[in-house]
């Protein structure tokens, strides 16, 4: 599976900074308009053991408009493997489900309840031989290939590495391929979630145990959730930055770190670098005309 991370780029935002703070984003999103973002950098070492197991079949699970379905879909048809999806959910007709069955993923709709044992999901299927990924890209292989994302350019002036958070998969990734003098914070994009760190720490060395911060005060709602405010912002941010966000990570994510820049939450200097870990094709579940971009 070959993708140019040569099309990453750091774009530097300079109307979220001050003369004290100074702001870039990581734009993972460029590197492939499917397998986009941070997905890429999760799927990558599942793929390879999938390969050296001799898998030929990759089944997960994801919403009616998971960024991981899709980016799995992708990744499958360009490697000549076969996908497999279980959506959470009664049957849908969302874009990014037609996209990923065009693109040869089998899909199975799960009840929301049943959605909940996906143990049992997977044990019904054990004979099929097929290489399972959790929800999200999560455990240790998404993690390691989320350190990866640190390596694309160097990172090593930042002094803070800011991301979205869902299941801590890309957070974990990131403390790992932090240097000792970088701060790693997690914006968690649901609400209530705080398991967080427990997972995150599941995935880290014990001498990484913790060496991160998370915030839970900008879900907006819960995740997927998007008030008026936040297509609001999301559409500023474009029209001063030409920086396109999507509606469940990044735009509270960059509504985040310009709140805490505002409440002078980082120690100054502070060059921050923000994580654009892409999904912008979630926003296919607005309507029309709602963003600028």
């Amino acid at each position: 599976m070959l993708f140019d991370t040569n099309k990453i780029i750091v774009q530097e935002l300079p109307s979220l900074g001050n003369e004290h703070t100074k702001v870039s984003t990581l734009r993972t999103d460029l590197i492939h308009p499917i397998v986009s973002g941070n997905k890429w950098f999760k799927l990558r070492f599942y793929l390879e053991e999938a390969k050296r197991l001799k898998c030929n079949t990759l089944a997960s699970f994801g919403g009616a408009y998971s960024n991981h379905i899709v980016a799995i879909a992708a990744a499958c048809k360009l490697n000549g493997l076969a996908s497999v999806g279980f959506i959470r959910g009664e049957s849908c007709n969302s874009p990014t489900l037609m996209e990923a069955e065009a693109l040869g993923m089998q899909l199975h709709f799960i009840s929301r309840d049943a959605y909940k044992y996906k143990e049992v999901v997977m044990g019904e299927f054990a004979n099929k031989g097929w290489f399972w990924i959790n929800e999200g890209g999560y455990g240790i292989n998404g993690a390691l290939g989320a350190a990866s994302i640190l390596l694309v350019k160097d990172c090593s002036a930042f002094t803070h590495i800011i991301c979205a958070a869902g299941t801590g998969t890309m957070l974990a990734g990131l403390v790992m391929g932090a240097n000792e003098n970088q701060s790693v914070l997690g914006i968690s994009v649901l609400k209530n979630n705080f398991g967080l760190n427990e997972m995150v720490n599941v995935l880290l060395p014990p001498e990484k145990s913790n060496a991160f911060t998370t915030i839970h005060d900008y879900h907006f709602g819960g995740y997927a959730k998007y008030p008026t405010k936040l297509i609001e912002y999301m559409n500023q941010l474009y029209s001063r930055e030409q920086l396109p966000t999507d509606i469940v990570y990044t735009s509270k994510l960059f509504y985040a770190t310009e709140d805490l820049i505002q409440q002078q939450y980082f120690n100054q200097p502070a060059n921050l670098l923000i994580i654009h870990s892409g999904g912008l094709q979630g926003n296919r579940s607005l309507e029309p005309g709602r963003l600028i971009f």
